[in-house]
């Protein structure tokens, strides 16, 4: 908070503009004589005197305030800043104090806040003064490294949260992102995981309630109650993401917690406010104020940017500890059966990071993680770019996934599109929705399989899969367009059928989606027949035959298909990037009910046909009806049992 002598420094500046300005209005001449001595800053450039007697014209305004605002202190940064144009423009000046909510976050030094009279800005780089990851025992081979919660990617608060008419609940919703923020500036996620799991009840969170996400993002699952240690038991220890805070186990003054409402909240003399738990909720059972959930979070909310790609379930392992081994360089710790794992990663002056892995027999490996892009800062929309890697032979590293190896040999290529190029229409939903031509070499020695697996990750947590085939033979090196009669295929996220779902992401902007091909030790052993074949079951069956993989990223933006008019049905609230957003079956409109669908039982084309004609009917819709007539014939329609 700015001192005394700045905040009455402040107020005179104001009140010397508005009587400056009235007496203009007015024309009273002889005030802005007087203001000229006035400011907090001294003299003032003198006034046209043609403009002091009826109205003063705008450069001696734009004049006067240039003088000012350079004779006036700026504030120190973490606090307002005194906004002049608003009065140029006939508004009022702002002037925002600081936040009684932004007073737990300032107790952190590695939190920076920022505020208007709108929101409470918090940027950290996710990484808290604690220790953190020991205890875990279901980890995912993920490590905390920092990220850049900061400047347009900061998290903010509401100053001033409204009541929701109907409370947002969060069983079964917002498995994605950010519920809440700790005090201390780290992410408090749903209690259930990605997978509807509860995260504290599976052994997936250390001692202090957290974990990294597959962005190697540390955040926690539950509410960090150690933080009032800190920040005293009368101040929240967090503040969920509709602006309301979160206390610990008693109310601020050490009585015990009255009743709770559905949301695990309840009014008193400071206002409405969550508690904490000790076992579910945790955190909240929903959101007392107006959220937007959008593709599964809270929207909007900043992005991860992950330089590894997300690693597999290392089973059996118990992690041990996590120090610091030296500048730039930590080390975790891991057991499994009474024998130590490592792994050991140090930031470079490149940006990149180098990654050093232990096995508990001893075997080394090190990987250096450079982002595609080349970029350190946040990703803004960009979409998640999962850097190429290869796994080594060496069966034991990593039960859980794929490893990184020495050096990448193995590549894979399409003569349609380069790696991070544009994806051909043809290919994806708007076109014939082709699956692409492929080839790959330097398969390391003793392949005897291939599998591929297209997918794009949408957010932290997320996980979206196109286009899954396996058993591919030893000896097939290259696939054609629309590839049939190789190998056996999966299902996909869009509708859960066999078969490829070609992108056609809803929205504008570019998407990345990204192809890889895996070579195996051995064919996986599936018992699952092939329609129940997803992306996590594919890789849990090859996780001990995976030998390398390499990747093809791709990038599809249907901004130039929308502006041109084809497909232009509008994306609901709330939809999430896929083919027609999730084919037939999902979407903002529909031709027919899903059970009347499934009796169809369409082929793969006529799915495609179907998925076409749905969206061209709304598009048309939307040609002839206006928003609100749409919306309501949306609402008109009987709900879907999707």
């Amino acid at each position: 908070m700015m001192g005394n002598l700045e905040h009455r420094a402040a107020g005179s500046l104001v009140t010397a503009c508005i009587l400056f300005f009235c007496s203009a209005a007015m024309g009273h001449p002889g005030h802005e004589e007087s203001l000229s001595t006035s400011s907090p800053g001294g003299q003032v450039a003198d006034l046209d005197e043609a403009g002091g007697r009826v109205e003063l014209n705008r450069a001696s305004r734009l004049r006067m305030i240039d003088k000012v605002s350079a004779d006036f202190k700026r504030p120190a940064e973490g606090g307002p800043m005194m906004a002049f144009t608003g009065l140029l423009a006939g508004g009022s000046p702002v002037s925002a104090p600081k936040p009684e909510i932004a007073e737990p976050f300032q107790q952190f030094n590695r939190v920076k806040t920022r505020w208007d009279d709108q929101f409470l800005y918090v940027e950290s780089d996710s990484l808290p003064n604690h220790p953190m990851m020991k205890g875990i025992t279901a980890w995912q081979q993920q490590v905390p490294l920092p990220q850049p919660y900061t400047g347009e990617n900061a998290w903010r608060i509401p100053l001033n949260p409204v009541p929701a008419k109907t409370p947002a609940m969060i069983r079964g919703h917002f498995l994605r992102g950010a519920i809440a923020l700790a005090v201390n500036g780290i992410p408090i996620f749903n209690p259930q995981n990605n997978r509807g799991e509860i995260s504290q009840e599976i052994g997936e969170l250390d001692e202090w309630g957290g974990h990294c996400g597959r962005g190697d993002d540390y955040h926690y699952h539950a509410a960090p109650l150690h933080l009032q240690s800190v920040v005293g038991k009368g101040k929240p220890v967090a503040y969920a993401l509709d602006g309301y805070p979160i206390y610990g186990l008693t109310e601020p003054d050490g009585s015990p917690v009255g009743k709770l409402d559905e949301c695990h909240g309840h009014t008193t003399n400071l206002g409405y406010h969550y508690h904490a738990a000790t076992k579910y909720p945790y955190v909240m059972s929903g959101f007392h104020g107006e959220v937007v959930e959008r593709g599964g979070q809270v929207d909007p909310q900043p992005r991860d940017n992950p330089v590894r790609p997300a690693m597999q379930p290392l089973r059996g392992a118990t992690i041990t500890g996590l120090k610091s081994i030296g500048k730039d360089r930590d080390e975790l710790t891991y057991q499994i059966a009474g024998h130590n794992g490592y792994v050991r990663y140090a930031l470079n002056a490149n940006g990149s990071y180098t990654f050093e892995y232990e096995t508990p027999q001893g075997q080394k490996q090190e990987q250096t993680y450079t982002r595609r892009d080349g970029k350190s800062g946040p990703p803004g929309n960009e979409d998640r770019k999962t850097p190429a890697v290869s796994a080594p032979a060496d069966k034991s590293a990593a039960p859980g996934g794929v490893n990184p190896a020495k050096e990448n040999t193995f590549t894979l290529h399409s003569s349609e599109v380069k790696d991070g190029g544009k994806l051909p229409q043809d290919f994806s939903g708007d076109g014939s929705g082709a699956t692409l031509p492929l080839d790959w070499s330097g398969a390391p020695a003793g392949t005897t399989s291939y599998a591929i697996i297209m997918h794009h990750i949408p957010g932290p947590g997320d996980m979206k899969w196109y286009w899954i085939l396996y058993n591919i033979p030893a000896d097939v090196q290259s696939i054609p367009k629309n590839v049939k009669g190789v190998g056996t295929l999966g299902n996909n996220s869009v509708n859960r059928r066999v078969g490829y779902a070609p992108p056609h992401s809803k929205g504008p902007g570019a998407k990345t989606y990204i192809l890889t091909v895996y070579a195996l030790s051995a064919e996986p052993v599936l018992t699952a027949a092939p329609a129940q074949v997803d992306r996590e079951t594919l890789l849990a069956a090859m996780k001990d035959r995976i030998l390398a993989s390499a990747e093809l990223n791709v990038v599809y933006d249907r901004t130039g298909v929308i502006d041109a008019g084809g497909n232009t049905a509008q994306p609901r609230p709330g939809a999430a990037d896929g083919p027609a957003n999730d084919g037939p079956r999902g979407g903002a409109f529909h031709l027919i009910s899903r059970e009347a669908e499934e009796k169809l039982n369409l082929t793969a084309e006529q799915q495609r046909s179907f998925a076409a004609l749905t969206l061209e009917t709304e598009g048309k819709l939307h040609q002839i009806l206006t928003p609100a007539q749409v919306q309501a014939l949306r609402e008109a329609r009987p709900p879907r049992r999707d």
